[in-house]
């Protein structure tokens, strides 16, 4: 198993747990430079009536609180979906040299899909590995909305 899937596990319990909680699954890691575990998060919404309490804002804060800096530079934000505008801005924000992730998302994928932030001009572009652990992550949400109808 490379490093890039077993973080992209990591993002996929904290998936599950979100899918245990009525949530939609996503789940989210961001790493350091070292390969420790600065931030972990998962989808919340429901739980928290917040329209952003996606995984990635989750993560990210918490490994800007880990560090105590808002720029996670050297670091690698793990997700299972591909990241709507506002958590792909919150990538440009925060400085994060790589993103990866696992399943696309048609309908607000902001780093291919349906657009991508990334080519345009906000003055900074990670380096964006898709598809990591693809199946598992696609499987976990079909198996949510399949479950919801």
């Amino acid at each position: 198993m490379t490093d890039h899937e077993s973080n992209m596990s990591l993002a996929l319990a904290l998936a599950r747990e979100a899918y245990a909680h009525g949530e939609v699954p996503v789940g989210a890691v961001v790493v350091g430079p070292d390969g420790v575990i600065l931030g972990r998060g998962r989808n919340r919404r429901q739980e928290t009536g917040d329209a952003t309490a996606h995984a990635e804002l989750e993560a990210i804060r918490e490994a800007c609180r880990t560090l105590g800096d808002w720029r996670l530079s050297g670091c690698t934000l793990y997700v299972t979906l591909e990241p709507c505008p506002m958590c792909a801005g919150a990538v440009i924000n925060a400085r994060l040299p790589a993103l990866v992730y696992g399943a696309r998302e048609p309908l607000t994928g902001s780093c291919g899909s349906v657009i991508d932030l990334f080519f345009e001009r906000y003055g900074h572009r990670p380096a964006v590995y898709p598809g990591i652990l693809e199946a598992e992550c696609a499987g976990l949400l079909q198996a949510f909305f399949r479950d919801k109808r």
